[in-house]
């Protein structure tokens, strides 16, 4: 007997002491060796439940309660994925119980009284059939588990190539290509503080919000590294990068790009209105879109960027709490208030 087969733990329920000892001692006979009778029906569902049987033998007429009575609790409880074959025991075999039976659940029957050869047949075939089903389960269960991990290799090797474009686009105008860094990281602890990270510890916001200037890829080098003042037409043309940025990351099933989507597009949204490229104002720009607006002026403000000088942090938090309820939402300032020293380690940590 295969060791899969002796292994198999049965649950033997028929108010006879007589039965239960008879079919106890066939199955030990074969090999079975975790077999457990039961007696007092009423000890059955408590039984089944404690020892997971994978294979339960029934009488259905018991006094107190009856087998249809026990198969039909056991229904209310049972997975769909994993079902307990009934091997039906009785000495009634009507149509009507039959029905009644096959309809609880029963996958085969046993006359009383019975031959123990044909019981161990019926018994093997239930237990082989039932270790077919779990076999097929488990490497159903292996090949989801691949096809999972190859669909997050995809989705992390295609967040991958986002980020390589995006810190070329930042190369261009930021030689120490840490800008897309201390965003990510600033607007995750935003998130974090506001309670509104979508995976409870940030790091989805984090990878998003370094795509936020994935747009700047396509403008020209004339506009993004210009020294000074842009003229309005070259200010219109360098707006394109928020809707640039999104084209990119549009149209994917992936939460993080999803997310990182709609960071590209609202994030030069203003809470009083004017910004761009929608003209959004308050509540009409999503949360996220509010964070790493801040996240990314305070990071400008702070570093060196072609078109000015690095602003003192004294200066730069003035600026942050002059533009609230004007350019900030004044719930993400007060987030931001509360974990000032936080944000300013980090950048302290990242520009060494």
């Amino acid at each position: 007997m295969k060791e899969a087969l002796r292994a198999a733990r049965i649950v033997v329920v028929d108010d006879s002491d007589s039965i239960v000892q008879l079919l106890t001692e066939v199955l030990a006979l074969d090999g079975y060796l975790n077999v457990i009778g039961v007696t007092d029906p009423r000890l059955a569902i408590p039984t089944i439940e404690e020892s997971d049987p994978d294979l339960l033998i029934l009488d259905l007429h018991m006094p107190q309660l009856g087998g249809l009575e026990i198969m039909a609790e056991m229904s209310r409880h049972a997975s769909p994925h994993a079902p307990l074959p009934i091997l039906v025991l009785t000495a009634d075999l009507s149509p009507e119980i039959r029905q009644r039976a096959l309809l609880g659940g029963a996958k085969e029957f046993l006359t009383k009284p019975f031959d123990s050869a044909e019981a161990l047949l019926r018994v093997r075939n239930l237990l082989e059939t039932r270790m077919l089903h779990q076999t097929l389960k488990d490497e159903n269960r292996v090949l989801e588990l691949a096809v999972r991990e190859r669909t997050r290799e995809l989705e992390d090797l295609r967040v991958e190539i986002l980020q390589r474009l995006a810190l070329a686009a930042e190369y261009r105008d930021d030689a120490t290509l840490r800008h897309t860094e201390r965003v990510g990281r600033t607007a995750s602890l935003l998130a974090l503080e506001l309670g509104v990270a979508p995976d409870g510890d940030g790091d989805l916001v984090f990878r998003a919000a370094q795509l936020h200037d994935i747009g700047k890829i396509g403008i020209p080098d004339a506009i993004l590294l210009k020294e000074g003042h842009l003229s309005p037409a070259e200010f219109t043309r360098m707006k394109d990068h928020t809707v640039i940025g999104a084209r990119i990351l549009s149209e994917n099933r992936f939460e993080l790009l999803r997310l990182a989507e709609e960071i590209a597009i609202t994030h030069h949204e203003r809470w009083a209105g004017g910004g761009y490229p929608r003209g959004l104002a308050g509540p009409e720009i999503p949360l996220i879109g509010r964070v790493v607006a801040l996240a990314d002026v305070f990071d400008a403000l702070i570093h060196k960027r072609p078109y000015k000088q690095a602003w003192s942090l004294d200066r730069a938090l003035e600026e942050i709490a002059g533009e609230r309820g004007r350019q900030f939402d004044p719930e993400v300032v007060d987030a931001f208030d509360r974990i000032r020293d936080e944000v300013i380690s980090l950048h302290e940590v990242a520009a060494l």
